[in-house]
């Protein structure tokens, strides 16, 4: 595998090079050069309302089709009408639970996890309100993936909807998606996806996967503060309005984006794509769109396996270090969000200690309180978590880990 060529990677993001290094990328991530040119091109060149008979009007239409057909790329979706577009995935669920609801009846069942973010267990269990039966589908005690013949003790013949993440983000581990698929359909539900966690780092393919619903966070995959979602697009048609109320069934997906999603945002995620095709080209792979996706994240999966082995070696190595689920490096196991605790210190103590080297990393539950409840930690205040993406470097980590030295034989900070 060709080495990931950093100068180049990093010329493309700006925020970086400024005394900051980012290790909280699994909050937020950094934005593409594109990005903010597709950006400000939307803004100079047709900032007007879609609809409308004049040529303006008719370009801004345009220039958000072909958003939301990158976006249909990124996730290698079947057809652009399949992509809902949205502020935040915590929104999108919420609004496709409100949409489905409407075709279910009380007593109907949906399954839900206890290690997913709250974005994909909050909307679920709200149906409550509407008689909808909430199963918890919970991880084994001491393990990082879950089990999937719990999975099927769950089911009945009432289950509507499964709800799981792809990744966690707090133990970084992929789960096997496309096998809680089939054991899902096999019962005649739906899947919805979390994808936040697994996006940033590999490329998404929602077809492969067999996901009916799967959402990610743009603004976590180099992009503007936006989200997307998918759903395939025979379950969208059969979903309720949860638009104005003239919309028909058959307006997929504007009847799940109520008050129009942003239109430079929705414009400037063709720069996400932008930016992959440039990252494959820049590596002697001469291909695009699709193919430019899948061709860019097998380099980023490769160097953030180098990334990740850096840091669990030297954590593997302290006897006053728990690491949070999977100590594996292995690429095809987990992503580089890397989440542990230190014997008799505070989470947020080591955090804030840190801090002053310039290196930005976190503690806390992330919304996965469920999950960080489970554990039985020692300290109140979560876990430590350290997320790299592909723009971070060797000796970024090498950093990290002298900084994590110096606190454990007692230096004071500089």
């Amino acid at each position: 595998m060709t080495a990931l060529d950093l100068n180049f990677v990093q010329k493309n993001f700006p925020a970086l090079g400024h005394g900051q290094v980012y290790l909280d990328n699994a909050g937020g991530s950094q934005v593409a050069r594109q990005v903010a040119d597709r950006l400000t091109e939307y803004l100079f060149t047709a900032n007007v309302q879609l609809g409308a008979s004049y040529a303006a009007s008719a370009t801004a239409g345009k220039m958000v089709d072909e958003g939301r057909r990158a976006l249909m790329t990124l996730m290698n979706a079947a057809r652009p009408e399949e992509i809902v577009m949205g502020a935040t995935t915590t929104q999108l669920f919420d609004q496709l639970s409100r949409a489905l609801v409407q075709t279910w009846q009380p007593g109907d069942e949906v399954i839900v996890t206890n290690f997913d973010h709250e974005a994909n267990i909050g909307p679920w269990r709200k149906l409550a309100a509407q008689g909808i039966v909430t199963r918890e589908w919970k991880m084994p005690q001491g393990a990082s993936l879950p089990d999937l013949d719990d999975l099927a003790a769950l089911i009945t013949d009432k289950t509507r909807l499964v709800a799981v993440t792809h990744t966690s983000n707090i133990y970084g581990t992929i789960n096997p998606i496309r096998q809680i698929a089939d054991l899902v359909h096999a019962a005649g539900a739906l899947l919805c996806v979390d994808g936040v966690a697994y996006a940033p780092h590999r490329a998404v393919d929602v077809q492969a996967l067999g996901a009916d619903f799967y959402g990610f966070s743009i603004y976590k995959t180099y992009g503007p503060h936006f989200a997307t979602l998918y759903g395939r697009y025979d379950h969208l048609l059969a979903a309720g309005n949860i638009n104005h109320r003239f919309f028909t069934a058959a307006k997929v997906p504007q009847k799940l984006e109520p008050g129009n999603a942003s239109y430079e945002l929705a414009y400037s995620c063709i720069g996400v794509v932008d930016y992959l095709e440039a990252l494959a080209n820049a590596h002697g792979i001469n291909s695009t769109g699709r193919a430019a996706v899948e061709a860019a994240f097998a380099l980023i999966a490769a160097h953030e396996q180098v990334l990740s082995q850096r840091l669990l070696d030297y954590l593997a190595s302290r006897p006053d270090v728990t690491i949070i689920g999977d100590p594996s490096a292995d690429m095809d196991r987990r992503v580089p969000t890397i989440s542990f605790v230190v014997d008799g210190l505070s989470s947020a103590s080591l955090v804030e200690a840190v801090d002053p080297t310039g290196i930005g990393i976190r503690f806390g539950d992330f919304y996965s309180r469920e999950l960080v409840d489970s554990l039985g930690l020692p300290n109140a205040d979560g876990v430590i978590r350290v997320s790299a993406v592909h723009y971070n470097t060797v000796e970024e980590m090498d950093a990290l880990i002298a900084r994590l030295e110096e606190l454990r034989s007692g230096e004071a900070a500089e």
